[in-house]
């Protein structure tokens, strides 16, 4: 019996929490954090912990309404099987004499590889050189010192035209040596084409790791804040923090306006983010106190900061995306 008594009470502590703190969020920008940093923290969620939540619950929400299976149909292959196909369906209303006569004109598109050509010109040279003889192609990128790029090509090309289960085989039937930069050039290679084959899946893939990117870049953006605000008495975890509250609030608003795009069928994400914007300039004054040229201007630099990070972050999402999907 005790068991459940302090079981519901932990959730209604944890109800009337979360009420506090949005409440707090939304109508009190800013002063939420300064509670906060003197103490107040019963009253209110863990700022790392709630924005864990909002975010992982706004990409599941985009994960779960958004049909990626439709951009899968674009990836691989796609424009040569299409091609191939209206290929198919032009031979199959021409009225030729026989089934033979039919074959050999197959045969005859086939030879001259029309789609091929059709989509890259300048491929199926490059293509023919390695497929060749790949054992010498590689010889020649390791002579010439050639770096991650060119054997990444390499490895996709061997890929895409012969079917290897890892790289130990492809390395024992081309004696490619193994080394760190060939071994990671093939997982590179391979994760490219897997993600060109099936794009929406690794869309899908990406916007679940979203909610780590963010956690990786705040705290360097909390370095940014310190220095502009070197002189306040505010210690480098408020700044953080801060951080957290006003990036748990962009979350709760982009849920409420994905919310309402979903129900009315409207595009209101500009309308947020401009709400976000001004609450952005509010916080920034209440929670530091400086007049509004100063914090007009350094809301500019750490939007811009926020920006480059922002980018930089996912540029690292999607690469490193590559060797594990």
């Amino acid at each position: 019996m005790d068991f459940f008594d302090e079981f519901f009470n932990s959730i209604i502590s944890y109800d009337s929490k979360l009420l506090r703190t949005l409440y707090a969020l939304l109508l009190r920008p800013g002063r939420i954090t300064r509670d906060y940093i003197q103490g107040k923290r019963v009253s209110y969620t863990n700022p790392f912990r709630f924005l864990l939540s909002l975010a992982f619950v706004y990409f599941l929400m985009i994960n779960a309404m958004q049909n990626f299976d439709e951009i899968d149909s674009l990836g691989g292959n796609f424009q040569k099987r299409e091609l191939d196909n209206n290929i198919n369906t032009l031979t199959g209303k021409i009225p030729f004499d026989s089934e033979q006569e039919k074959q050999e004109a197959l045969k005859d598109l086939d030879s001259i590889n029309l789609a091929g050509n059709f989509l890259d010109p300048f491929g199926n040279e490059r293509d023919s050189i390695i497929l060749s003889d790949p054992a010498a192609y590689f010889t020649s990128l390791e002579k010439e010192s050639k770096g991650y790029l060119s054997k990444i090509e390499y490895f996709a090309i061997l890929l895409q035209h012969a079917e290897y289960r890892n790289f130990k085989e492809l390395r024992e039937a081309y004696k490619i040596p193994e080394t760190y930069q060939n071994r990671k050039s093939y997982d590179i290679a391979k994760g490219i084409l897997r993600a060109a084959d099936r794009p929406g899946s690794y869309l899908s893939y990406i916007i679940s790791k979203l909610p780590f990117a963010i956690f990786f870049f705040l705290p360097v953006f909390a370095l940014f804040i310190w220095f502009l605000y070197i002189r306040k008495k505010y210690n480098y975890t408020d700044h953080l923090i801060f951080s957290f509250h006003n990036q748990s609030l962009l979350f709760i608003l982009l849920i409420i306006s994905y919310i309402l795009d979903l129900i009315f069928k409207v595009e209101s994400n500009g309308i947020f983010l401009l709400i976000f914007a001004f609450y952005l300039y509010k916080a920034m004054r209440n929670f530091y106190g400086q007049g509004r040229i100063k914090t007009i201007v350094k809301y500019m630099i750490l939007n811009t900061v926020f920006f480059i990070l922002a980018m930089f972050s996912l540029i690292i999402l999607f690469t490193g995306s590559i060797f594990t999907y």
